[in-house]
């Protein structure tokens, strides 16, 4: 027996996922969109019973409902609207706080304030609460909220629509007129009261401001009578003019003396040179140049004279008496200096005098200025606020008396025709929707949640095994084995389970036994280098089909004229003597207890002539406990006489016996229930056959069905177009 490439490790028989031959697990790809198409057409009348049930419970239910009729009234809010008659311009909001503006209004028209007299005229309170319900004195006075309000606003508008819903119409439509008036009015009354209490309240404030401003005026006409002036401003004014001016002259005072004083300190030195500098120096001047020229006429009549000529002695004269002239002007200039230096001096102090006493005078009332201006702006402020207030506290009275609102009806709310609720289109598309894919969505979910194996593709992707064959569902097993038991001479004898004379033997062929043979083919031709003449059929748990599979696999077999042996070994549980309708005495646990002397036990049906059956029998404990070292006996003795023995072997997982008959064995064969065998217990058979260094041929998947993988639906369509021309053609 060729012993197998590698070996799993022992922990691989219990993993979830894969249990293959290889050290790694096969990667995961990605699931085709075809399977899924396959999914729903499985599941196609499910999902549209589920679909269909759902939506006519939905007409249902909705059809039973009582409607529901919805009423809206728009309210228009112009936030540019007077606030007030008089005294006040329109009320401009900025215009980025529109959202937080018209969300107070919504809140408003919420309030309790708004709803309590609505619901109070209409009993809106008795409506909502259950009949049998009696409120409480605490719950009547919370503040009210009506479950079947809606307040909203469409969008980039100032336009709030108020909708309230009901089972009558026309209270639907009165309420929510009734819930806008309440909202204006409420408004109203808000800026009614606002502009009440504030004219109270200035007129609180009146009395007190009066006494303030009497008393600020009082002390500005004492201040007055005190300066003895009408208006200490204008005298600082005059003041500050005078100062200047005599600054002006003080200035201009003090350069004249000083030029003067200079003169005079030259004058008193004694020259000519400084007595022509002084204001006197013009006269001084001509006399200086009179007595020149005169010396010059001396010096010439000189030359031509003599001292004793009257010439000479008269120009001696004449310049002898300019020079006295000149020495009497020049006495006289100096006089006059000195006395101008005097009075400019003179002036100088006067004017030096003037300015320091207009300069005291005007710091002294300039001090008490400031305080004059203080008691002025005093009493002109409480003046102005009281002529203010005054007028503020007409304005308000007036207001108040004809206020104006903003906020204004656009569209009163009239009675619904149709009702909103229950909306019977939108409800049934819904519920189309909604069932659709929670049908859709729990039959992906139950094909992901299957952990059962189906088809052969994914037992080949989970165990790297291959699939021999698959078994189609049948009604019965009866059905399957197409044959019944009857009594000829002491013998079984195989015919056809329609037949209609009991013992007419007559050969078959439907679809499951086309299965049998296809499977006969796939394993014993399948092995081109070895002769398989000794097959174990087993399962990994109990139920699977195993002896079904055994008993119509040796039929098949001796069907084809080869001399086929079926041994029924499993000791706790026979089945092959129940499959073919035979009873017999003994069988092969006699013969284990009996030296083994097993052809004597063996059961011949007559329409089979190559097929020998060797039943348990009568098994026992000791009967179990000598078939693993008993039954590779007789298999080396029945392989010399027949061409291929079948075992119908117990379950692997939980006896030991089918170990020990797969190692003494040629094959293995491991059937299992398509859609109900568990993927971890094949795992778990798999490995624990590999163990053993089995020859595992296969698995067979027994009780296929169409809809178990869209792999089957041509197998089957293709299968029963002959099922049906062959019973046409039988008959």
């Amino acid at each position: 027996m060729p012993a197998p490439t590698s070996l799993p490790a022992p922990n691989q028989a219990i993993q979830p996922t894969w249990y293959g031959y290889d050290a790694e697990p096969p990667e995961q790809s990605a699931v085709p969109l075809a399977h899924y198409l396959w999914i729903l057409r499985r599941h196609r009348w499910r999902i549209l019973g589920f679909v269909l049930g759902s939506v006519g419970a939905t007409i249902i239910v909705s059809a039973r409902l009582t409607p529901v009729y919805e009423s809206t009234v728009i309210v228009d809010v112009d936030r540019q609207m007077p606030s007030a008659v008089i005294g006040q311009d329109a009320a401009r909001s900025p215009g980025n706080d529109a959202d937080q503006f018209l969300a107070t209004q919504v809140k408003l028209i919420q309030s309790d304030s708004v709803l309590r007299p609505v619901a109070g005229q209409y009993h809106l309170l008795d409506l909502e609460r259950p009949a049998s319900e009696k409120p409480s004195q605490a719950e009547e006075d919370a503040p009210i909220v009506l479950k079947k309000l809606k307040v909203s606003r469409p969008t980039n508008t100032y336009l709030l629509l108020i909708s309230y819903r009901s089972t009558d119409r026309g209270l639907a439509a009165d309420v929510a007129n009734g819930i806008a008036r309440s909202y204006v009015e409420h408004t109203y009354n808000i800026q009614f009261h606002s502009s009440a209490a504030l004219a109270s309240f200035m007129e609180k404030q009146l009395e007190e401001l009066k006494a303030k401003m009497e008393r600020s005026s009082s002390a500005l006409v004492q201040f007055e009578r005190e300066l003895n002036v009408i208006n200490p401003e204008e005298k600082t004014s005059i003041l500050s003019a005078r100062i200047l001016q005599l600054n002006t002259e003080y200035t201009n005072a003090q350069t004249d003396r000083v030029r003067k004083e200079a003169a005079w300190r030259s004058v008193r030195s004694g020259s000519l040179e400084a007595a022509q500098a002084s204001t006197q120096g013009e006269d001084l001047k001509v006399l200086s140049q009179k007595r020149d020229d005169a010396r010059q006429k001396f010096v010439d009549v000189k030359t031509h004279y003599g001292a004793n000529h009257p010439e000479y002695r008269k120009a001696a004269a004449q310049v002898d008496e300019i020079e006295r002239q000149l020495r009497d002007a020049r006495a006289n200039a100096a006089t006059r200096v000195e006395v101008e230096y005097r009075e400019s001096a003179n002036r100088e102090a006067m004017l030096q005098k003037a300015v320091s006493e207009t300069k005291s005078e005007f710091d002294r009332l300039n001090a008490r200025s400031f305080e004059y201006q203080s008691l002025k702006r005093e009493a002109d402020a409480d003046k102005m606020l009281y002529e203010d207030l005054v007028r503020k506290i007409k304005e308000a009275g007036i207001n108040a008396g004809f206020q104006t609102s903003a906020i204004r009806i656009a569209d009163p709310a009239r009675a619904a025709v149709k009702p909103i609720f229950p909306n019977m289109k939108l409800n049934v598309v819904l519920a189309f929707l909604l069932s659709s894919l929670l049908a859709i969505g729990a039959a992906i979910m139950s094909d992901v949640l299957d952990k059962s194996i189906r088809d052969p593709e994914q037992i080949a992707t989970l165990f790297k095994t291959e699939v021999m064959g698959s078994l189609p569902q049948v009604k019965s097993w009866r059905a399957r084995l197409s044959a019944f038991h009857t009594q000829e001479e002491g013998s079984a004898a195989l015919v056809r389970a329609d037949s209609s004379k009991s013992g007419e033997r007559k050969l078959g062929v439907t679809g499951f036994e086309e299965a049998i043979r296809t499977l006969r083919n796939s394993i014993l031709l399948g092995t081109f280098n070895r002769n398989l003449k000794s097959l174990m059929i087993t399962s990994a748990a109990p139920a699977e089909g195993k002896t079904t599979t055994a008993v119509h696999l040796a039929i098949a077999h001796a069907q084809q004229k080869h001399k086929t042996l079926l041994i029924d070994c499993d000791m706790r549980r026979p089945g092959v003597h129940g499959k073919l309708g035979i009873n017999p005495e003994s069988g092969l646990a006699a013969a284990l207890q009996n030296g083994l002397q097993w052809r004597g036990k063996l059961v011949k049906l007559g329409d089979l002539p190559g097929l020998d059956i060797l039943p348990t029998g009568s098994s026992s404990r000791r009967a179990a406990e000598l078939i693993g070292a008993g039954l590779p006996h007789i298999l080396e003795e029945a392989l010399s006489e027949y061409d291929l023995v079948i075992i119908d072997a117990p379950p692997i997982l939980g006896f030991p016996e089918p170990l020990q008959f797969a190692v003494a064995v040629d094959g293995v064969v491991l059937v299992a229930l398509a859609g109900q065998t568990n993927r971890n217990a094949v795992g778990s058979a798999l490995s624990t056959l590999q163990r053993v260094r089995a020859n595992v041929v296969g698995l067979v998947l027994n009780e296929v069905t169409k809809d178990m993988s869209d792999t089957y639906h041509y197998y089957y369509g293709y299968y029963g177009k002959y099922n049906r021309y062959y019973t046409a053609a039988d008959k």
